[in-house]
């Protein structure tokens, strides 16, 4: 796992190359629970 950091209020998930989220995309921050689903597919 690496965190890549970044500017302008980007917040994104990535999995072996596969982006599960993205705030960028939805414009709001993910709940925690959201994400551990999302990995666990």
């Amino acid at each position: 796992m690496e965190l890549v950091p970044s500017k302008g209020g980007a917040f994104e998930v990535t999995v072996n190359g596969e982006k599960l989220y993205s705030k960028l995309d939805t414009g709001i921050f993910p709940k925690t629970k959201e994400i551990i689903e999302k990995m666990q597919g």
